[in-house]
């Protein structure tokens, strides 16, 4: 049974329930307290839905006394709830308020207690400041007292150390003036804000003269020690030499550098006359001498001074270091007074002996090399005497350049007497032998080069080495390519009376040689360039460039793979000649491809796998290869289509069928003949499908009728997208038709184009209504059964 709201509930009733809504947040805290699943809780509460919940029908109105009992002592028993929480609020309200009165007298009673601690606290802090006010003045007094103690101290040691210092030098007792001189100075060091009093001043002047006549004193001595011809010198730990180096190096540091200038000199007096420039011995051929001099007198220095000198003043590494400077000065004067003597095997012979004496010098002194904590392993020596060689590196040059040339005329003869490696032959590929020995000439030489200069010499190198980059890509790569001749073809590839092509296997072998020659030494070239840069000076770096001669090298693989494409355009020009020969007219029936066809794809076989195999290193050019001999052949195939006129509906049959069969020997071009099957390119494929498939709707458009001459026009535009009115000419001579349709057509083809703005549908839509939906449609089932006997044949 079913009852309605107005049949319950007044007006007055209907209006109370309406407005009765609450806010969201006071619905979901309702829906907190009130957890039940009581229709009644809902907020979407329905009095008449709950009502036809209870009495279904009819029948239930029987119990409805029982129902209605119910329910009224449910409303009594919420009504003793909500009586009972409006007294609980009561109560609390009161209590609430009893409770902050409390607070509040607790809260001034805090406060007063406070203010009583606070009072107590400034009482306490006055009473410690009375009791250590006495404190600080005697702490203050001792700290005065405690300098001034430890200022008497350092004048007792200052005076006392001045009277010691002047005995302990009248009688040469270097060793403990050292230390007490040391000390002295020290303590002076305390007295510089005291130098104002005269006492003090007085001191510190007494000292500074005690200092100039100690310096002169010990320098003497030391001269004098190392000077007597007749005496040898009592060196080593305890002599008087070490304790005098040990005072020296108290004092300032220009009287050390003194006394070591003078003992390099001493150690090196011998030199210059020995090997004076005038004696046969001084000549670079006798470089080695040199350096055994040198050697015999660390040997010697080492007997005689063995811990003598202090470590820190690296006596036997500063002998050695002016040896160097002194060497390269006389070295470079000699060499330029007599430069014409020089040739490249005395020059190189003096560099390599003059570098490894540089390399025994580093490894004997890296350990005197530190910053710091960390010991440094910087090549001191490189470069101190074998710089003096640089003015002379363009011998060096000259010699490099010099093999060179007879090397490229090597790789010459060598090229024509042995001829291509063939695969299988213990080469990289098919790249000739000759690449790889120019680049680990370039090797040796850079790497000697570095040894000798990283400058102006590496420079010129570099330039040596672009030259004949240049010659060995136009003398020994373009050189040997088939030529150009005047008329135009190439001589290689030039037909006898048999239309046969003049390449044979091993000129085609040597093509793809040149190719992957090529693309070997710009890469190489590429890193040749990477480490010149890498190692010469860099405010020289950019002035290495090898660009220009990787460009002429990419230009001979431009050109090899033009070689290569031209051969195979020959090959299949007599088949497409035959093409062009064939009487379309008279074809009556389609059948299997024609035989042009099958002499373009035996062309192909027979060439594909020679070229492939042959690059079978150099992939990507493989792949351009294809692609460019595609993107050549597919013109001059289209070209070739419209030669062939007149061409009836059978004869476009057969050549559709033909252009399917080439598309399809295309696609498989990359892997023809081949026992692997590799999926062709995308690129390369993607070449293929659209050429080929513009040949497919030629053909197709010259199958379509032409009784409605608008509607065959808008579709030639629609689906071969040409506007060259020469080749829709082309293609209205090749269904054979007469001039004068020819004319209408062409009218109308020039019309349509000066109106090309029009809409495709617009187009289509025009075409429909002057034909009523005949035109290329209307041959669509015929071109279904071609393509089905296409399928059939493949």
């Amino acid at each position: 049974m079913d009852v309605s709201t107005e049949s319950i509930l007044s007006g007055e009733e209907k209006e109370v329930l309406d407005g009765l809504e609450f806010p969201e947040e006071v619905e979901e805290a309702l829906k907190e307290v009130i957890s039940g699943t009581d229709p009644l809780d809902g907020k979407d509460f329905n009095p008449v839905d709950y009502i036809n919940a209870l009495f279904p029908t009819e029948q239930s109105l029987a119990n409805i006394d029982e129902v209605v009992a119910r329910i009224r002592m449910r409303i009594r028993k919420l009504d003793d709830d909500i009586r009972s929480s409006i007294r609980s609020q009561t109560d609390s309200e009161s209590n609430g308020k009893q409770a902050l009165e409390a607070a509040k007298d607790d809260i001034h009673e805090v406060f007063s207690k406070i203010k009583d601690i606070k009072e107590k606290a400034d009482k306490s802090e006055d009473m410690v400041k009375e009791i250590t006010r006495d404190i600080k003045q005697l702490d203050h007094g001792k700290r005065h007292l405690t300098s001034s103690i430890t200022t008497l101290n350092h004048l007792h040691m200052l005076v006392g150390g001045v009277d010691s210092l002047q005995v302990l030098s009248r009688n040469r007792k270097y060793g403990e003036v050292a230390n007490l001189l040391q000390g002295v100075l020290n303590v002076l060091d305390h007295f510089k804000k005291y130098m104002s009093i005269p006492q003090i001043k007085q001191l510190a002047d007494k000292v500074n003269i005690i200092q100039a006549a100690m310096a002169q004193q010990v320098v003497a001595d030391f001269k004098n020690s190392l000077s007597d011809p007749d005496l040898k010198p009592i060196t080593g730990p305890d002599s008087m030499i070490c304790n005098a180096c040990k005072v020296i190096n108290v004092l300032e540091p220009k009287i050390r550098e003194d006394i070591l200038t003078w003992l390099i000199n001493k150690q090196l007096s011998d030199y210059l006359n020995v090997f004076n420039e005038n004696f046969d011995v001084a000549w670079i051929d006798k470089i080695d001498r040199r350096y055994a001099w040198l050697k015999r007198i660390l040997i010697q220095f080492e007997e005689d001074y063995q811990h003598t000198f202090p470590t820190e003043w690296n006596v036997e590494e500063r002998i050695c270091t002016q040896f160097c400077i002194t060497t390269k000065q006389e070295l470079s004067k000699i060499m330029n007074e007599r430069r014409g003597e020089i040739d490249v095997k005395l020059l190189l012979f003096a560099i390599q002996r003059t570098t490894a004496f540089e390399g025994f010098l580093e490894k004997r002194f890296a350990y005197t090399h530190h910053r710091g904590d960390k010991s440094q392993t910087e090549n001191h020596f490189q470069g101190l005497v074998s710089k003096c060689f640089e003015n002379h590196l363009h011998i060096y040059i000259e010699a490099q350049d010099k093999n060179l040339a007879e090397m490229i005329d090597k790789f010459i003869a060598d090229l024509k007497m042995q001829g291509v490696p063939k695969l299988g032959d213990d080469t990289e590929g098919a790249v000739l032998p000759s690449a790889g020995e120019l680049f680990v000439f370039y090797k040796k030489c850079m790497v000697q080069c570095i040894q000798l200069s990283t400058g102006n010499a590496l420079l010129l190198l570099t330039e040596t080495f672009r030259k004949y980059l240049a010659e060995y890509a136009n003398r020994l790569l373009l050189g040997n390519l088939p030529k150009v001749t005047s008329g135009g073809g190439l001589a290689n590839i030039l037909k006898d009376k048999d239309n046969e092509v003049k390449f044979n296997e091993d000129e085609k072998r040597l093509i793809c040689c040149i190719l992957t020659t090529s693309e070997y030494c710009q890469e190489t070239t590429q890193q040749l360039q990477d480490k010149l840069k890498e190692k010469v000076n860099p405010d020289l770096v950019e002035k290495i460039d090898l660009n220009n001669e990787q460009d002429l090298l990419h230009s001979v693989i431009s050109n090899s793979i033009q070689l290569l494409v031209q051969d195979l355009e020959n090959a299949c020009e007599p088949a497409l000649t035959t093409m062009v020969k064939v009487h379309w007219q008279s074809i009556e029936s389609v059948g299997d491809q024609s035989g042009y066809v099958t002499a373009i794809v035996s062309h192909l076989r027979k060439s594909l796998p020679i070229i492939r195999d042959n690059l079978f290193s150099s992939r990507k050019y493989f792949t351009q290869f294809c692609i460019k001999f595609v993107n050549s052949f597919i013109p001059r195939f289209i070209n070739n289509i419209y030669r062939c006129k007149p061409l009836s509906a059978i004869g476009a049959e057969q050549l559709l069928l033909d252009a399917h069969s080439i598309k399809t020997a295309l696609l498989d071009l990359p892997s023809i003949g081949s026992t692997v099957q590799r999926k062709p390119p995308a690129s390369f494929t993607k070449v293929v499908i659209k050429g080929m498939s513009k040949a497919e709707m030629i053909l197709k458009v010259v199958m379509s009728p032409h009784a409605s001459q608008t509607s065959f026009v808008e579709s030639y535009i629609k689906l071969l997208n040409d506007t060259d009115t020469t080749n829709f000419q082309k293609l209205l001579e090749m269904k054979g038709l007469k001039r004068s349709e020819q004319h209408s057509m062409l009218e109308i083809f020039r019309s349509q184009m000066a109106t090309s703005n029009l809409s495709t549908n617009s187009s289509m839509n025009a075409s429909k209504e002057s034909t009523g939906g005949g035109g290329i449609v209307s041959e669509s089932s015929r071109i279904k059964r071609l393509e089905k006997l296409i399928k059939k044949q493949f």
